[in-house]
């Protein structure tokens, strides 16, 4: 319950669309009920028996108040319809027939209408609250998630609550009115009989209840299953190089293929529970009716209970009374499934974000230093990847970071613009604890570009000039050109309206490369970050990239992530780590004269035809 209720929250923005269509959905009944009380009984008047002036009549005395209050509203309706010749009572019964039939579809299709209005923007607002939670969960998460899953509660377990609600709320609105204004009816006309139907009903009532439990469950593995669907074709698609270099088709297919077996099976089973409940409460239900037709009936033979019309209305409104309840059993079954995938949408929502933006301060320019303070972080608390960090990086400076693979370069890199925060320590910025820093304030000072280069499918325009606005095609084209990307972007068939592909897949590695660098030259940032940007390049592409990169770090603070020490000669600060620890840092030519890993490292990037050049730069040239 608590959880339908917090699903339900999410529709206070609409509350007024939601009144009129309960007023609507009031008005419908009214005429609907007002359609069963004219069938039966008028047309019984009107073709069997003669036309009699309706003269209104006392309640015979120590009559009970519900035989009286009907015998009155009988005599006062019947005498506005049946008058006259039967002839111009017939008219005027189609006329009545025609005007109400009219009024309760008219009535119907605006509660549907405003409902759908509520129900389409409570669906737009929990997909809108939950894209934008994940994009405030921190990259942690993300390397814990399959991305396919996270896809699938976005797309699939939103799309299983909104056709829930879809089916559901008018349902839920028009149905519990049919069902109270039948019972109404019910109770009027003989209400000893009503209370069978009511000892009887709960049977019903538990059978959906035992449905419904089952339905949730089915439906809960339904969508694990298909999540587990979503997560291989994304993986497969985005990884379609691969799959096809080792001819792995196969075994991607037959991999595909038991997932979507496993998803068969489960929704098969959760099919022939849904399947099996609208039968088997038609059949109880008409079960209730025939017990109430052979009850009623034998007593009304006897001359007993009351009058033939009248049972022949009570058990004519008893079964328009089973299609609203069935519609209800039939709601509870999909609220169930509703249930299912809102647990999962909420999952996502209740999970709260690692890097919390509780800083307060705005910042503008980074002329000082940066600050790594007794810095430790691991992964899921497991072992430390970085160990006790104590690093300081002067504005203008650049400084490189190195060591073997695995050792937490990237990592040391990525807490500075908080896509993690350390779990003891602290980085400064300028002297400030970067916690205390405005998240957009604390990135907008930065420029990111990686080895894996995130490019969109968009045009090369856009992707240049992504999160800036008013930025002018001279200022991407100067860009442009600092990133030695400009010749190249002018050769494809659009120029820089050229669309470029998911990930930039219609470019080369070099190119897509020089295009983030533009990125970066154009947001201009007071701080840039290198991960590895070279280190999958071919020569020339490298080369050109390099010479982007001596443009673009010129004035700046620069921390460079680099296999290829060849590269990072000329850094003002070399910082070299091996086992999430800090065991060397100095200048190049510094680092070379001293015995350590550096040196290993620098030693084993050369081969033999490069010795005596590496012996003249450690011991200078001979004499």
């Amino acid at each position: 319950m608590k959880l339908w209720l917090r699903v339900l929250g999410y529709l206070k923005p609409y509350w007024s669309h939601i009144v009129i269509s309960v007023g609507c959905t009031l008005l419908f009944v009214l005429f609907s009920g007002a359609m069963v009380w004219l069938v039966a009984p008028t047309v019984k008047t009107v073709f069997m028996a003669p036309i009699q002036p309706q003269v209104f009549k006392e309640a015979p005395v120590g009559s009970d108040f519900l035989s009286g209050f009907k015998a009155q509203v009988k005599e006062k309706a019947y005498s506005l319809i049946i008058r006259g010749t039967k002839l111009a009572t017939l008219k005027r019964l189609c006329l009545l027939i025609l005007i109400v039939v009219f009024l309760k579809n008219l009535f119907f299709y605006l509660q549907a209408y405003f409902i759908a209005f509520a129900q389409q923007g409570f669906i737009k607002d929990i997909r809108n609250a939950l894209y934008g939670h994940l994009q405030r969960l921190s990259l942690a998460y993300f390397h814990q998630e399959r991305t396919g899953r996270l896809i699938s509660r976005v797309t699939n377990d939103t799309q299983v609550l909104n056709n829930t609600i879809s089916i559901s709320f008018s349902s839920m609105i028009q149905n519990p009115f049919l069902i109270f204004f039948y019972l109404t009816m019910i109770i009027i006309i003989n209400w000893k009989l009503t209370l069978l139907v009511l000892l009887v009903a709960p049977l019903v009532l538990v059978v959906v209840s035992k449905v419904g439990r089952k339905l949730r469950k089915y439906s809960t593995r339904s969508q694990a299953r298909m999540a587990d669907v979503s997560s291989i074709l994304e993986e497969t698609i985005s990884g379609i190089r691969v799959v096809k270099a080792f001819s792995m088709e196969g075994f991607e297919l037959r991999k595909f293929m038991e997932q979507t077996e496993r998803y068969f099976r489960t929704r098969l089973k959760m099919t022939r529970v849904r399947k099996l409940a609208n039968p088997l409460n038609e059949f109880l239900g008409t079960g209730v009716g025939v017990l109430i037709l052979w009850f009623g009936g034998s007593q009304v033979l006897q001359g007993m209970v009351m009058a033939p019309d009248d049972f022949a209305l009570f058990i004519l409104v008893v079964f328009m009374l089973m299609q609203p309840v069935k519609n209800l059993s039939g709601i509870n079954n999909r609220i169930q499934e509703g249930l299912a995938a809102a647990e999962r949408v909420f999952q996502i929502l209740d999970t709260r974000p690692r890097i919390s933006d509780e800083g307060k301060e705005e910042i503008d320019d980074f002329t000082g230093s940066i600050r790594y303070v007794g810095v430790w972080y691991g992964y899921d608390e497991g072992e430390a990847i970085l160990k006790d960090i104590n690093l300081e990086v002067k504005a203008g400076e650049v400084v490189a970071i190195v060591g073997p693979s695995g050792v937490g370069k990237s990592t040391l890199l990525d807490l500075l613009p908080r896509f993690y925060d350390p779990q003891r320590g602290k980085i400064e910025m300028d002297g400030k604890d970067i916690r205390q820093i405005k998240l957009s304030s604390l990135r907008s000072l930065m420029g990111i570009v990686t080895q894996e280069t995130i490019l969109f499918n968009d045009t090369v325009f856009n992707n240049i000039a992504y999160g800036l606005n008013g930025i002018s095609p001279e200022e991407v084209e100067k860009a442009a050109k600092v990133a030695n990307a400009h010749d190249f972007i002018l050769s494809l068939p659009q120029g820089y309206d050229t669309y470029i592909g998911d990930r930039g897949v219609k470019l080369s590695g070099g190119e897509r490369q020089r295009i983030a660098i533009a990125r970066a030259i154009l947001k201009n940032p007071k701080i840039l970050i290198f991960d590895e940007a070279t280190s999958s390049l071919d020569a020339e592409s490298e080369r050109l990239v390099q010479e982007a990169i001596g443009r673009l770090i010129k004035g700046r603070t620069a921390l460079i992530v680099a296999h290829r020490l060849s590269t990072i000669r000329g850094a003002d600060l070399i910082v070299v780590l091996e086992e999430g620890r800090i065991v060397q840092q100095g200048p190049h030519s510094q680092l070379l004269r001293e015995e350590g890993p550096y040196r290993r490292l620098y030693q084993l990037q050369f081969v033999d035809d490069e010795v005596e050049g590496f012996r003249e730069e450690v011991e200078g040239p001979p004499i």
